[in-house]
């Protein structure tokens, strides 16, 4: 989208004149404050440009967009392209507007992440996460590693069968066993690596489902059964940038989310019970009750 419809601001400014009293309202308004306009629902902007609701979906087609919904999505990714990010810091720039760059950056990607991902999608990949009778996490590359392995714990924690699955060979693997009460989730924001898209070829070939968390119209989005979009601004620096990475963590965290409530009050119950025991027995706690029992019988041994 961010492609069809570069400088979207831009665009508005000039359309602006040539357009209807109502609609050049709706214009003065965003225009006025985009971000805030980004946030608010179409009945709040329709009150804020006293226009009816109508009128702002009037003025989205009007600029060439389905509905709101996709102009408010050109619109966040106009925002977060435009932004100071991290890219344009100077070896002159302060600490303070270094802070105010890359973060701006990373809250406008967020906001349009909101507006492109698709509620009927995550819930269908959250079904198919709690039917499956094994999930298979794949990846390449460290970044995609650590979401796969932060996919699997959760899935464990949660009583998924899963596993994280990073090696070209042991991917065919899995897709030779998987079958069809199996589940692949490829993760791979580049979504062309070949090793990849060989084993979710082969999953799907053995009646698996996969489900693909990369950008748009990649290989591995055409091959998956459901395909979770993420498209942020790219990355001058790094092929796989920080707000990409940061995409792909809510991602998980909404899936996980909603695993968790189709599982019902349970799986709740579970995860309560095993942060309890993180809490008294994990590795950072303060005192952990095998060192202090150790200890103690040492000073008894010492006393003796």
């Amino acid at each position: 989208m961010s492609e069809r419809y570069p400088h979207l601001l831009q665009r508005m400014q000039a359309a602006a004149p040539g357009l209807p009293r109502a609609q050049q309202q709706v214009l003065a308004v965003v225009l006025h404050d985009p971000e805030r306009a980004l946030s608010m629902s179409v009945d709040a902007l329709a009150v804020q440009a006293q226009v009816s609701m109508p009128t702002i979906m009037r003025t989205a087609r009007q600029l060439g967009f389905e509905g709101v919904r996709e102009f408010k999505l050109a619109l966040a990714q106009d925002l977060a392209r435009h932004a100071p990010v991290h890219r344009s810091v100077t070896m002159h720039d302060s600490t303070s507007a270094i802070v105010q760059k890359i973060l701006s950056s990373a809250a406008a990607s967020i906001s349009a992440l909101q507006q492109q991902l698709d509620p009927a999608v995550l819930e269908k990949a959250a079904k198919l996460l709690v039917c499956a009778e094994r999930i298979d996490c794949y990846s390449v590359g460290a970044t995609s590693a650590f979401m796969a392995n932060d996919l699997q714990g959760r899935l464990f924690r949660l009583g998924r069968h899963a596993h994280a699955v990073h090696d070209a060979h042991q991917q065919l693997i899995s897709a030779a066993t998987l079958g069809p009460l199996g589940v692949a989730v490829a993760i791979s924001h580049v979504g062309r690596m070949p090793f990849m898209l060989e084993a979710v070829g082969f999953a799907k070939s053995q009646g698996a489902k996969v489900i693909a968390i990369t950008q748009p119209d990649t290989a591995l989005a055409q091959m998956a059964d459901v395909v979770i979009e993420i498209s942020v601004p790219q990355d001058a620096v790094m092929r796989v940038g920080t707000e990409a990475y940061i995409a792909h963590l809510l991602v998980i965290e909404l899936l996980m989310v909603l695993v968790l409530k189709a599982l019902g009050p349970n799986a709740a119950r579970h995860l309560a019970k095993f942060k309890s025991v993180l809490q008294a027995h994990g590795q950072d706690v303060d005192h952990h009750p095998t060192v202090d029992w150790a200890w103690s019988s040492v000073e008894k041994d010492t006393q003796a």
